[in-house]
């Protein structure tokens, strides 16, 4: 009975670990995916001999419960990934530990793009998909402040 319960021990166990590692090597197959599309897009950016535009936007929300948050960021995911001459993509939330005199925390969500050059964030204006973002989110929208500035790679 002993030799049995332990078989059965180390069989369930055998099988928690194949899950967990399973589990495991699809998120890091995944961060391996984020991790080179992101070696690609700063190869171009590294290629680019002007200035790159940076757009940053800070959504206020009527609305700023954490699904509402959410919600906001997953759109933001959605609709404004991928765009041509897109080298950097970030969306999220405030970080809430963070409370110092220095910190602006009037915003809920923030979305961070690189383009290429200011040709790319035109097109990105006027993108359907981008105006589809503005069109599905706008009405839980407090306030936004969009942040637009040039640096050099």
């Amino acid at each position: 009975m002993r030799k049995q319960l332990s078989c059965v021990l180390v069989l369930a166990l055998g099988i928690v670990t194949f899950a967990a590692w399973t589990s495991n090597a699809r998120k890091n197959a995944e961060a391996a995916e984020l991790v080179a599309r992101d070696v690609r897009k700063n190869a171009e950016a590294e290629e680019q001999k002007g200035p790159l535009l940076v757009h940053n936007v800070y959504f206020s929300l009527k609305d700023n419960s954490a699904e509402a948050k959410k919600k906001l960021v997953d759109a933001c995911k959605k609709y404004l990934t991928e765009h041509p001459g897109e080298i950097h993509f970030g969306a999220g939330t405030r970080a809430e530990d963070l409370n110092r005199e220095v910190n602006d925390r009037d915003f809920d969500v923030s979305l961070h793009i690189v383009f290429k050059d200011k040709a790319a964030h035109d097109k990105y204006a006027g993108a359907e998909r981008h105006l589809k973002f503005i069109d599905e989110n706008k009405d839980n929208w407090k306030k936004v402040r969009v942040f637009d500035s040039v640096i050099r790679p």
